[in-house]
């Protein structure tokens, strides 16, 4: 029975649960974004170089079987028959799927720098108001401090 107590303390604590959301809304995103790349900029990439579907660019590696009967190009087909092949065109759809990714979250990470650094400066500024002193005979000392400082005529 400790053995549930801890695990069940470890699982409450609030970095596990993070974490778990962190992993469950990533691969959501993973799957948004592998849609947006077979879906919308492949398509597009393809049409601009002559309509090139990046999915079908394969090399075979091994011999057809006998027995299938389906297309020798059509990639999904020949791998379902077990033919080995390396599927370059799946790779290049892949390259753009992590490079969006990091581009996305570069642009995440860099935005909430940039708001901490604010937050930070604010918060300095804020201190260095607070600590200033508001003695009126401290500011009057300055006073006399710049005026005899001034070069004498």
């Amino acid at each position: 029975m400790a053995i549930f107590e801890e695990f069940k303390k470890f699982i409450s604590r609030g970095s596990v649960l993070d974490l778990a959301v962190g992993v469950m809304i990533g691969a959501a995103f993973g799957k948004i974004v592998t849609s947006l790349t077979e879906n919308v900029i492949m398509p597009v990439i393809g049409w601009a170089f002559g309509d090139i579907d990046f999915s079908k660019y394969f090399i075979r590696l091994g011999d057809i079987p006998a027995a299938y009967t389906g297309s020798p190009t059509d990639y999904v087909a020949l791998k379902g028959a077990g033919v080995a092949m390396i599927g370059y065109g799946e790779f290049i759809t892949q390259i753009v799927n992590f490079l969006i990714i990091a581009a996305v979250l570069f642009l995440l990470v860099r935005s909430i720098n940039k708001m901490v650094e604010s937050v930070k400066k604010e918060q300095a500024e804020a201190d260095a108001a607070a600590v200033a002193p508001t003695d009126p005979q401290l500011e009057a000392l300055k006073e006399i401090l710049a005026e005899l400082r001034k070069p004498k005529v």
